[in-house]
């Protein structure tokens, strides 16, 4: 995997894929599952998602880029009602998915962030069926598995 090099304001910090990973899982077993197990990466090959609905937030300051996590509706639902306690079966409107799957983004980017360096800024989380393109290079790409269902998780440096 790619490591990040980070230098500003006289500090210089790296990080990496597995780092990338562990914070996906330890957010996913703190807000939604408390089974570590229910997000690991992806055996095999990764499907193309039918209907995805991607959720990112944009870092901004000395480093800039984007966190994004991709998956099926179907799955953005039932992570939207893992992480507000709703029962399997309860409907779950667009902006519950909408709240809790850029949500979900933003904790993770959050935590990508502290990766970088203390100064910067986390944009607001958007959620919709992609974010639109951005001029950069992929650092990691995450093919994970939630409950079984497709997830991926992006971190773009942009140019």
């Amino acid at each position: 995997m790619s490591i990040v090099q980070v230098s500003g304001e006289g500090q210089r910090r790296t990080f990496d894929g597995s780092q990338v990973q562990s914070i996906a899982e330890q957010v996913f077993s703190a807000m939604i599952d408390d089974d570590p197990s229910a997000l690991v990466l992806w055996a095999g090959v990764f499907p193309a998602l039918d209907d995805p609905l991607e959720a990112w937030v944009d870092l901004t300051g000395p480093w800039t880029g984007r966190v994004a996590l991709t998956t099926e509706r179907a799955t953005a639902h039932d992570l939207s009602r893992a992480l507000l306690g709703m029962s399997p079966d309860e409907p779950v409107d667009d902006g519950d998915v909408v709240d809790a799957f850029g949500e979900v983004a933003n904790v993770v980017g959050g935590n990508v962030k502290t990766l970088l360096t203390e100064v910067g800024r986390l944009g607001l989380p958007q959620v919709a069926p992609s974010a639109p393109p951005m001029a950069g290079n992929v650092l990691h790409e995450l093919r994970m598995a939630w409950r079984g269902r497709p997830l991926n998780i992006v971190v773009t440096a942009a140019e």
